[in-house]
Protein backbone atom coordinates (compact mmCIF):
# COMPACT_ATOMS: atom_id res chain seq x y z
CA UNK A 1 0.00 0.00 0.00
CA UNK A 2 1.28 3.53 -0.89
CA UNK A 3 0.14 6.95 -0.11
CA UNK A 4 0.34 9.62 -3.32
CA UNK A 5 2.75 12.08 -1.57
CA UNK A 6 6.71 11.45 -1.74
CA UNK A 7 9.45 12.56 -3.28
CA UNK A 8 13.04 10.83 -5.56
CA UNK A 9 15.53 11.57 -6.60
CA UNK A 10 18.42 10.40 -8.56
CA UNK A 11 21.97 11.13 -10.19
CA UNK A 12 23.17 9.83 -13.29
CA UNK A 13 27.08 11.17 -14.15
CA UNK A 14 28.37 9.32 -17.63
CA UNK A 15 32.14 10.64 -18.55
CA UNK A 16 31.67 14.67 -17.97
CA UNK A 17 27.75 14.58 -18.23
CA UNK A 18 25.14 15.01 -15.19
CA UNK A 19 21.71 14.30 -14.98
CA UNK A 20 19.47 14.75 -11.86
CA UNK A 21 15.80 13.83 -12.09
CA UNK A 22 13.83 14.70 -9.04
CA UNK A 23 10.04 13.53 -8.88
CA UNK A 24 7.39 14.95 -6.41
CA UNK A 25 3.93 14.08 -6.15
CA UNK A 26 0.94 15.02 -4.38
CA UNK A 27 -2.75 13.58 -4.14
CA UNK A 28 -4.77 13.36 -7.30
CA UNK A 29 -7.84 11.31 -8.68
CA UNK A 30 -5.81 10.00 -11.53
CA UNK A 31 -2.15 9.69 -12.55
CA UNK A 32 -1.29 12.94 -13.85
CA UNK A 33 2.10 14.18 -15.07
CA UNK A 34 3.48 17.54 -15.53
CA UNK A 35 7.15 17.25 -16.78
CA UNK A 36 9.40 20.72 -15.87
CA UNK A 37 12.43 19.95 -18.40
CA UNK A 38 15.25 22.00 -20.17
CA UNK A 39 13.85 21.91 -24.35
CA UNK A 40 16.59 19.49 -25.65
CA UNK A 41 15.01 16.64 -23.42
CA UNK A 42 11.53 16.98 -24.71
CA UNK A 43 12.15 14.57 -27.00
CA UNK A 44 12.60 12.44 -24.27
CA UNK A 45 9.39 13.03 -22.20
CA UNK A 46 7.07 10.41 -23.70
CA UNK A 47 10.22 7.92 -22.50
CA UNK A 48 9.99 9.38 -18.94
CA UNK A 49 6.03 9.22 -19.36
CA UNK A 50 6.54 5.69 -19.51
CA UNK A 51 8.41 4.52 -16.50
CA UNK A 52 6.14 6.59 -14.39
CA UNK A 53 3.30 4.82 -15.96
CA UNK A 54 4.96 1.58 -14.71
CA UNK A 55 5.19 1.92 -11.37
CA UNK A 56 2.66 4.38 -10.82
CA UNK A 57 -1.30 4.12 -10.64
CA UNK A 58 -2.45 7.74 -9.28
CA UNK A 59 -0.96 11.10 -8.02
CA UNK A 60 0.03 14.34 -9.40
CA UNK A 61 3.34 13.94 -10.29
CA UNK A 62 5.82 16.78 -11.04
CA UNK A 63 8.98 15.99 -12.94
CA UNK A 64 12.12 18.47 -12.50
CA UNK A 65 15.59 17.37 -14.70
CA UNK A 66 18.63 19.16 -14.74
CA UNK A 67 21.58 18.92 -17.40
CA UNK A 68 25.00 19.89 -16.97
CA UNK A 69 28.85 19.16 -18.06
CA UNK A 70 31.32 18.85 -15.58
CA UNK A 71 34.98 18.54 -15.83
CA UNK A 72 36.54 18.89 -19.21
CA UNK A 73 34.22 21.00 -21.64
CA UNK A 74 32.66 18.86 -25.02
CA UNK A 75 32.74 22.34 -26.97
CA UNK A 76 35.02 21.38 -30.23
CA UNK A 77 36.44 24.33 -32.45
CA UNK A 78 35.75 24.49 -36.26
CA UNK A 79 37.93 25.87 -38.93
CA UNK A 80 36.65 27.81 -42.09
CA UNK A 81 39.93 26.66 -44.49
CA UNK A 82 38.30 28.29 -47.39
CA UNK A 83 37.46 31.54 -45.28
CA UNK A 84 41.31 31.13 -44.03
CA UNK A 85 42.92 31.01 -47.72
CA UNK A 86 40.95 34.12 -48.35
CA UNK A 87 42.21 35.96 -45.29
CA UNK A 88 45.90 34.80 -46.89
CA UNK A 89 45.36 35.80 -50.39
CA UNK A 90 44.19 39.28 -49.76
CA UNK A 91 47.26 39.75 -47.34
CA UNK A 92 49.56 38.36 -49.69
CA UNK A 93 48.10 40.82 -52.81
CA UNK A 94 48.62 43.51 -49.95
CA UNK A 95 52.07 42.79 -49.01
CA UNK A 96 52.42 42.76 -53.31
CA UNK A 97 51.33 46.20 -53.85
CA UNK A 98 52.28 48.04 -50.98
CA UNK A 99 56.07 46.21 -50.23
CA UNK A 100 57.35 49.56 -48.51
CA UNK A 101 54.53 48.18 -45.45
CA UNK A 102 56.21 45.44 -42.83
CA UNK A 103 54.70 42.26 -43.62
CA UNK A 104 53.54 40.79 -40.59
CA UNK A 105 50.59 38.66 -40.94
CA UNK A 106 50.99 35.04 -39.80
CA UNK A 107 48.93 32.43 -38.22
CA UNK A 108 48.37 34.05 -35.22
CA UNK A 109 47.05 37.17 -36.82
CA UNK A 110 44.94 34.47 -38.84
CA UNK A 111 43.19 32.91 -36.07
CA UNK A 112 42.08 35.92 -34.80
CA UNK A 113 40.94 37.11 -38.15
CA UNK A 114 37.16 37.67 -38.09
CA UNK A 115 35.26 34.03 -38.12
CA UNK A 116 37.55 32.17 -39.34
CA UNK A 117 37.40 30.21 -36.27
CA UNK A 118 34.26 29.18 -34.14
CA UNK A 119 33.52 27.81 -30.40
CA UNK A 120 30.41 25.17 -31.06
CA UNK A 121 29.01 22.76 -28.72
CA UNK A 122 29.60 19.06 -29.41
CA UNK A 123 26.89 17.06 -30.92
CA UNK A 124 25.46 15.01 -28.17
CA UNK A 125 24.95 11.20 -28.37
CA UNK A 126 21.35 11.05 -28.22
CA UNK A 127 21.57 6.92 -27.41
CA UNK A 128 23.65 7.77 -24.33
CA UNK A 129 21.50 10.85 -23.16
CA UNK A 130 18.37 8.20 -23.46
CA UNK A 131 19.88 5.64 -21.40
CA UNK A 132 21.13 8.40 -18.80
CA UNK A 133 17.51 9.58 -18.76
CA UNK A 134 16.06 5.74 -18.54
CA UNK A 135 18.19 4.97 -15.47
CA UNK A 136 17.66 8.42 -13.78
CA UNK A 137 13.96 8.00 -13.61
CA UNK A 138 14.07 4.53 -12.82
CA UNK A 139 15.86 5.08 -9.23
CA UNK A 140 14.26 8.19 -8.70
CA UNK A 141 10.98 6.65 -8.81
CA UNK A 142 12.02 4.08 -6.85
CA UNK A 143 13.00 6.31 -4.64
CA UNK A 144 9.77 8.00 -4.36
CA UNK A 145 7.81 4.67 -4.65
CA UNK A 146 10.09 3.42 -1.48
CA UNK A 147 8.59 6.90 0.99
CA UNK A 148 5.30 6.45 -0.55
CA UNK A 149 5.25 2.96 0.24
CA UNK A 150 6.64 4.29 4.01
CA UNK A 151 3.56 6.94 4.55
CA UNK A 152 1.60 4.13 3.00
CA UNK A 153 2.00 1.86 6.06
CA UNK A 154 1.70 4.65 8.28
CA UNK A 155 -1.90 5.21 6.60
CA UNK A 156 -2.86 1.70 6.67
CA UNK A 157 -1.83 1.40 10.58
CA UNK A 158 -4.11 4.48 11.46
CA UNK A 159 -6.96 3.64 9.00
CA UNK A 160 -7.42 0.16 10.95
CA UNK A 161 -7.70 1.71 14.06
CA UNK A 162 -10.23 3.78 12.80
CA UNK A 163 -12.41 0.83 11.73
CA UNK A 164 -11.20 -0.72 15.33
CA UNK A 165 -13.27 2.15 16.62
CA UNK A 166 -15.99 2.09 14.55
CA UNK A 167 -16.23 -1.44 15.05
CA UNK A 168 -16.29 -0.72 18.98
CA UNK A 169 -19.16 1.75 18.26
CA UNK A 170 -21.20 -0.81 16.30
CA UNK A 171 -21.23 -3.11 19.54
CA UNK A 172 -22.70 0.03 21.42
CA UNK A 173 -25.30 0.57 18.25
CA UNK A 174 -26.07 -3.36 18.87
CA UNK A 175 -26.21 -2.39 22.71
CA UNK A 176 -28.67 0.44 22.15
CA UNK A 177 -31.18 -1.09 19.46
CA UNK A 178 -33.24 -3.55 21.11
CA UNK A 179 -33.78 -0.33 23.76
CA UNK A 180 -35.30 1.94 21.32
CA UNK A 181 -38.85 0.04 20.64
CA UNK A 182 -38.85 -0.85 24.76
CA UNK A 183 -38.46 3.09 25.34
CA UNK A 184 -41.04 3.99 22.56
CA UNK A 185 -43.55 1.49 24.28
CA UNK A 186 -42.78 3.18 27.51
CA UNK A 187 -43.13 6.59 26.76
CA UNK A 188 -46.11 6.10 24.54
CA UNK A 189 -47.73 4.57 27.19
CA UNK A 190 -47.23 7.05 29.58
CA UNK A 191 -48.57 10.28 27.89
CA UNK A 192 -51.42 8.08 26.71
CA UNK A 193 -51.89 7.35 30.23
CA UNK A 194 -51.37 10.99 31.76
CA UNK A 195 -54.07 12.26 28.96
CA UNK A 196 -56.63 9.50 29.65
CA UNK A 197 -56.91 8.80 32.34
CA UNK A 198 -60.46 7.95 33.13
CA UNK A 199 -60.22 5.76 29.98
CA UNK A 200 -59.45 2.22 29.83
CA UNK A 201 -56.36 1.54 27.81
CA UNK A 202 -56.50 -0.55 24.77
CA UNK A 203 -53.45 -2.52 24.96
CA UNK A 204 -54.08 -4.08 21.59
CA UNK A 205 -53.93 -1.14 19.59
CA UNK A 206 -50.92 0.00 21.88
CA UNK A 207 -48.98 -2.61 20.81
CA UNK A 208 -50.11 -2.56 17.28
CA UNK A 209 -48.41 1.35 17.29
CA UNK A 210 -45.57 0.01 19.20
CA UNK A 211 -44.67 -2.78 16.72
CA UNK A 212 -45.42 0.01 13.75
CA UNK A 213 -42.61 2.21 15.24
CA UNK A 214 -40.58 -0.62 15.69
CA UNK A 215 -40.70 -1.84 12.39
CA UNK A 216 -40.31 1.86 11.17
CA UNK A 217 -36.92 2.51 13.28
CA UNK A 218 -35.06 -1.25 12.78
CA UNK A 219 -31.79 -1.19 12.00
CA UNK A 220 -30.61 -4.55 11.51
CA UNK A 221 -30.06 -4.57 8.20
CA UNK A 222 -28.31 -1.44 8.21
CA UNK A 223 -26.05 -2.54 11.60
CA UNK A 224 -25.55 -5.77 9.20
CA UNK A 225 -24.10 -4.10 5.89
CA UNK A 226 -22.36 -1.78 8.46
CA UNK A 227 -20.62 -5.04 10.29
CA UNK A 228 -19.85 -6.76 6.36
CA UNK A 229 -18.31 -3.31 5.26
CA UNK A 230 -16.10 -2.89 7.97
CA UNK A 231 -14.63 -6.50 7.29
CA UNK A 232 -14.24 -5.71 3.96
CA UNK A 233 -12.07 -2.43 4.45
CA UNK A 234 -9.77 -4.61 6.80
CA UNK A 235 -9.56 -7.27 4.03
CA UNK A 236 -8.87 -4.27 1.27
CA UNK A 237 -6.22 -2.93 3.45
CA UNK A 238 -4.37 -5.91 3.87
CA UNK A 239 -3.96 -6.32 -0.28
CA UNK A 240 -0.46 -5.08 -1.63
CA UNK A 241 -1.71 -3.31 -4.40
CA UNK A 242 -3.10 0.13 -5.16
CA UNK A 243 -7.02 0.27 -3.15
CA UNK A 244 -7.63 3.42 -2.92
CA UNK A 245 -10.45 3.98 -5.49
CA UNK A 246 -11.75 0.63 -3.94
CA UNK A 247 -11.65 2.14 -0.09
CA UNK A 248 -13.34 5.27 -1.61
CA UNK A 249 -16.02 3.90 -2.86
CA UNK A 250 -16.84 1.59 0.31
CA UNK A 251 -16.52 4.55 2.54
CA UNK A 252 -19.21 5.72 0.75
CA UNK A 253 -21.61 3.04 1.60
CA UNK A 254 -19.92 3.19 5.15
CA UNK A 255 -21.56 6.56 4.94
CA UNK A 256 -24.38 6.13 3.55
CA UNK A 257 -25.32 3.00 6.55
CA UNK A 258 -24.21 5.31 9.41
CA UNK A 259 -26.53 8.25 8.19
CA UNK A 260 -29.16 5.77 8.22
CA UNK A 261 -28.90 4.74 11.53
CA UNK A 262 -28.82 8.37 12.69
CA UNK A 263 -31.80 9.20 10.18
CA UNK A 264 -34.39 6.44 12.25
CA UNK A 265 -32.77 7.16 15.68
CA UNK A 266 -34.66 8.44 18.14
CA UNK A 267 -32.74 6.94 21.09
CA UNK A 268 -30.48 9.48 22.60
CA UNK A 269 -27.86 7.45 23.53
CA UNK A 270 -28.00 5.84 20.17
CA UNK A 271 -27.93 8.83 18.28
CA UNK A 272 -25.22 10.29 20.42
CA UNK A 273 -23.11 7.27 19.30
CA UNK A 274 -24.09 7.14 15.45
CA UNK A 275 -23.21 10.28 15.54
CA UNK A 276 -19.76 9.54 16.35
CA UNK A 277 -19.84 7.05 13.81
CA UNK A 278 -20.32 9.91 11.20
CA UNK A 279 -17.41 11.66 12.68
CA UNK A 280 -14.95 8.73 12.18
CA UNK A 281 -16.01 8.48 8.84
CA UNK A 282 -15.12 11.51 7.96
CA UNK A 283 -11.74 11.01 9.85
CA UNK A 284 -11.48 7.53 7.50
CA UNK A 285 -12.30 9.60 3.67
CA UNK A 286 -9.55 11.96 4.59
CA UNK A 287 -6.79 9.69 4.98
CA UNK A 288 -8.11 7.01 2.55
CA UNK A 289 -7.71 10.70 -0.26
CA UNK A 290 -3.94 10.10 0.49
CA UNK A 291 -3.90 6.37 -1.03
CA UNK A 292 -3.26 5.35 -4.36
Amino acid sequence: MKSMTGYGKATVIRDNRELTVELKSVNHRYLDISTKIPRMFVSFEDLMRSVLTQFLARGHVDVFLNYCLVGDTDKVVTVDMALAKEYVDIAHKLSQTFPELHHDFNVNALMHANEVLSLKQAEEDESVIREMVSQAMYEAVQNLNAMRETEGNKLREDLLDKLSGMENLLQKVKQFAPQVALQYREKLYSRISEALAEVPLDEARLANEVCFFADKCCIDEEITRLSAHLAHAREILAEDRPVGRKLDFLVQEINRETNTICSKSSHLELTNVALEMKNEVEKIREQIQNLE
